[in-house]
């Protein structure tokens, strides 16, 4: 079984009035301990967004309120940092590995450039483990939007076998994914978080169409990967 993590509170609740019918053992083996991810935010560098930024239906709009901390199994870690990253391109300007370096502050030569289009950049793990969340750090040195955001998960290199789509706010289907769910968002320090709900995966392949930038580029600064460790 798979547990939102959003709706964990309830599990262990319901785990502790299991245990007066089915003893306390039981109970505590089925609930995991949660604790906050270690996320460490990159400083912001900006306040709120530009008054004249193209939004509509499809973009959330800013809470203007810190996001509240991510409950996960107690343990969880990073499984991203320093892994190998590949592309569909070439970078236009940067290297891969600074999306896995553990630098997400929004500064020049922290983020890697990929060519306009459709482009994806993709995240080997060494191994297959349970993801409970993904963090997403595009380009936050000023408030945009980046388009056809999709985000999946996958046992297959190639992507063709057992992919799951955690995340995708292609509302046109533009990209052949069908049509997200997701909104676009702006991209702020505290970057985008994504629920995985208990997925197990070693590759993780993110897809970008440019954004609202002065630029059709793709940018990525960071992306890390929480889960448990493969045992």
């Amino acid at each position: 079984m798979t547990l939102s993590w959003k709706r964990a509170g309830r599990f262990i609740g319901a785990c502790a009035f299991m245990s007066m019918f089915v003893g306390s053992d039981i109970a505590a083996h089925a609930a995991p301990t949660l604790a906050p991810l270690p996320l460490k935010l990159p400083k912001p560098v900006f306040v709120g967004t530009p008054k004249d930024a193209p939004v509509g239906a499809n973009v959330e709009k800013p809470t203007g309120k810190p996001r509240p901390p991510f409950m996960a199994p107690a343990g969880a870690i990073n499984l991203a940092l320093h892994k190998k990253v590949t592309s569909s391109k070439a970078p236009f300007d940067g290297s891969l590995d600074l999306i896995t370096d553990g630098d997400k502050e929004a500064r020049e030569g922290s983020a890697v450039e990929i060519k306009p289009g459709l482009q994806w950049v993709q995240i080997d793990l060494e191994d297959s483990h349970v993801i409970y969340a993904v963090t997403l750090w595009h380009y936050h040195m000023e408030p945009i939007i980046f388009h056809n955001v999709i985000v999946q998960v996958s046992n297959d290199p190639k992507f063709v076998d057992g992919v799951t789509t955690i995340f995708n706010n292609d509302q046109t289907n533009s990209a052949g994914f069908g049509i997200g769910k997701n909104r676009e968002y702006w991209e702020t320090n505290e970057g985008k978080l994504i629920e995985v709900n208990s997925v197990k995966a070693r590759y993780l392949r993110l897809y970008s169409k440019g954004s609202t930038f002065r630029d059709p580029l793709n940018r990525y600064t960071e992306v890390e990967v929480y889960g448990s460790p493969a045992k």
